[in-house]
């Protein structure tokens, strides 16, 4: 079995506040190799934080400690600001949650899509561009010249998302944090998206990392699945056997999930447990 792409130990995300510091993410241990790994829970459980904690996106202000926290046998956490240039977009991508805050208002998407490809592939601007129309294709923009000479303003939400990844994956980085990459989507273009990001992560051979609060898309989108709870990874399982799961927590975001196949006057609630803070 080939070493995993990404090696996490005992994450630790504390922020300060008037009364001390909150910590955001607790303890959490876990690999990544060429797969799809989603990380599932409620807002506030810590899932974005430690995505952004393994870019190195987050404030200054926040403390970052881990026993190890490893992409492919770099050691992340003395990366200098420099380290961090050279790995994020070019091996370590992340497409941010909506498009619509992400993308510059003021610059056409083609150029912001061939930036990427002059800073971390050191091309020219004429194979920029043609690097861009065909990432643009690989997305099934139907018309990539067209789109290229858009603003952002100009796109279609689904459009939007596209964009995002393909400015994300045109470096061909080696590992990627879809980070609720499909939530202000309608279903129909969910699944094409879904659809995009699956066919491209298995061609390239990519790792993928899924967050989402939408367990019914991860359980049938990844190979294994992260239950987080106030900053704590509570259970990890297989996806195709998150039926079986044995965490109260995991137990209680199954019964809360609507279904078409279950009739139900209403939905399950999730009670808590005060022990699953300790």
């Amino acid at each position: 079995m080939s070493a995993p792409l990404l090696t996490v130990e005992d994450l630790e995300v504390s922020f300060p506040g008037r009364t001390g510091f909150t910590r955001a993410v607790r303890n959490a241990s876990f690999t990544l190799g060429r797969e799809r790994l989603g990380i599932v829970g409620e807002s506030g459980s810590g899932k974005t934080t430690m995505g952004r904690a393994l870019l190195g996106l987050l404030p200054r202000t926040a403390q970052v400690t881990a026993r190890t926290m490893s992409y492919d046998g770099t050691n992340l956490l003395t990366c200098t600001e420099r380290d961090w240039q050279k790995l994020r977009g070019r091996r370590l991508s992340m497409v941010m949650q909506d498009p619509k805050y992400s993308l510059n208002p003021v610059m056409r998407v083609g150029r912001q899509i061939a930036e990427t490809a002059l800073l971390h592939l050191r091309t020219d601007r004429g194979d920029a561009k043609r690097r861009t129309l065909a990432m643009l294709e690989a997305v099934q923009i139907r018309d990539p010249e067209l789109v290229y000479r858009l603003y952002p303003h100009q796109l279609s939400g689904g459009m939007g998302q596209r964009i995002m990844i393909a400015m994300m994956l045109i470096a061909e980085p080696d590992l990627l944090i879809a980070d609720e990459p499909t939530s202000a989507l309608d279903v129909t273009v969910q699944n094409e998206v879904l659809r995009i990001l699956d066919d491209l992560v298995r061609v390239r051979g990519m790792g993928l990392v899924m967050i989402s609060h939408n367990l019914t898309m991860v359980s049938s989108f990844c190979d294994r699945v992260l239950i987080m709870y106030a900053g704590r990874i509570v259970e990890e399982c297989a996806a195709s056997e998150l039926q079986n799961a044995k965490h109260p927590y995991t137990q209680a975001l199954i019964a809360a999930t609507p279904s078409l196949d279950v009739r139900r006057t209403e939905l399950a609630t999730v009670t808590r447990d005060p022990e699953w803070l300790k």
